[in-house]
């Protein structure tokens, strides 16, 4: 009987590990902004939404928007002319920017469909051509959908460990294959940006050299001691500056 249950446990578990991965082929399609074919398991739309609901708890968590419109004002032309000015105007997304009244956390992220934010602490730092670079960088995320691409993927490795751990107890084992994957994806998604930014930088003649500038701001941020938040999510600036560099040497800024 034991036996039995075992076989059972065994098929149920090949069972999941094959619905994911016939979901995941499935999924699969080209971005036809960046060329680059992605596991996608939503709309356009659905991102949008999902960035318009999240956007205004993200802010509270960051002290609210900066209370100076002029400044926000500022962010939102640059940000605007950014987009105007490269593919991203030709995207289904809705492109906003916000300007954070956190003055202690140095980053900047975007959330699916176009929700892009700086932090104040970040941005008092900067000249209009880095903060471009900034928003450029983030706006590729959006372009790059790499929130969408990371959603499957994490939907993805749920479902291989949730089989994994009906088969057999190896789900801890599959869960780390999972987590590597992404932590892996998630720096290709920073590079893509960069070089992405870098283009939408040159295309709004702004000086792609200032991304490097960034790159630097960035890493004196840290100190010898403290890691800010922004490598939490984004990798070591001095390990993208190269690839920032042949961006640059790429679309001739």
């Amino acid at each position: 009987m034991r036996r039995g249950n075992w076989k059972i446990r065994i098929f149920i578990g090949l069972a999941i590990v094959g619905f994911a991965l016939i979901q995941r082929c499935n999924n699969k399609e080209e971005n036809p902004y960046t060329g680059r074919v992605q596991n996608i398991n939503m709309t356009s739309e659905q991102e949008i939404a999902i960035g318009l609901q999240s956007a205004p708890e993200i802010a509270q968590q960051h002290g609210g928007l900066y209370p100076d419109e002029r400044l926000q004002s500022f962010v939102d032309y640059v940000g605007k002319k950014l987009v105007d000015n490269s593919i991203a105007r030709e995207t289904p997304y809705k492109y906003d920017f916000h300007l954070l009244a956190d003055d202690q956390t140095i980053n900047a992220f975007a959330l699916p469909g176009g929700q892009v934010f700086i932090t104040y602490a970040l941005f008092s730092q900067l000249n209009e051509a880095q903060l471009a670079g900034v928003l450029g960088h983030e706006i590729g995320h959006v372009i790059g959908r790499h929130s969408a691409e990371r959603i499957a993927d994490s939907q993805f490795w749920q479902t291989v460990t949730m089989g994994a751990t009906v088969g057999a107890d190896a789900g801890g084992i599959v869960s780390s294959i999972g987590q590597n994957t992404l932590l892996t994806n998630g720096r290709g998604d920073e590079l893509e940006s960069d070089e992405l930014g870098v283009l939408f930088m040159v295309n709004s003649n702004y000086n792609p050299n200032e991304m490097i500038e960034v790159m630097k701001i960035l890493k004196a941020a840290a100190g010898p001691n403290r890691v800010p938040e922004f490598q939490s999510t984004h990798p070591d600036p001095e390990n993208r500056i190269e690839k920032i560099k042949e961006a640059i040497a790429k679309y001739g800024g």
